[in-house]
């Protein structure tokens, strides 16, 4: 699927508008002149002029109608249920993970994340489910242990080492 840069330059503006919403509410450090939110408000600003020149571009190719004239182009992809299927699931393992992971916890949803992904992108069951699984618990070992980073235990909360 090809889309115009126009189109592009749009969506990636809204996301660019969505990040300063959201910084203005990082706290502030006292007795400095910036803080958490300066980062990503720097990374903001850049994102949306990137999409303002995107958007000069896709609309200029129209206009003279080049490679781009169309808003979106499907490709053939596109009408295969199986690639469909892929990057629906892609989708919807990301979306529950985001609702829930602080309920199930990082370890069981990231098995199943997994597991899903694998089988959907051709892996046999029988080597996803142990992939997944070492996989889920050599990346909770990084993140936690190594990096210290506070993943959801959920249902494993008992368990926390």
């Amino acid at each position: 699927m090809k889309l115009n840069d126009a189109v592009w330059g749009a969506l990636l503006i809204v996301l660019a508008a969505a990040i300063l919403i959201d910084i203005r509410g990082f706290p502030t450090i006292p007795g400095q002149q910036y803080g958490p939110a300066l980062f990503p408000g720097v990374i903001a600003v850049g994102l949306a002029v990137c999409s303002v020149i995107l958007i000069v571009r896709g609309l200029a190719a129209r206009r003279t109608g080049g490679e781009r004239m169309h808003w979106i182009a499907l490709d053939a992809w596109t009408r295969s249920g199986r690639y469909v299927l892929a990057l629906s699931l892609t989708l919807g393992v990301n979306v529950l993970y985001i609702l829930v992971a602080d309920t199930v916890g990082f370890i069981p949803i990231g098995i199943f994340y997994l597991g899903v992904l694998f089988v959907v992108f051709g892996v046999r069951l029988r080597s996803a489910v142990p992939l997944a699984l070492v996989i889920t618990l050599v990346i909770h070992y990084a993140f936690y242990k190594v990096l210290r980073v506070p993943l959801p235990w959920g249902w494993l909360q008992s368990w926390s080492w």
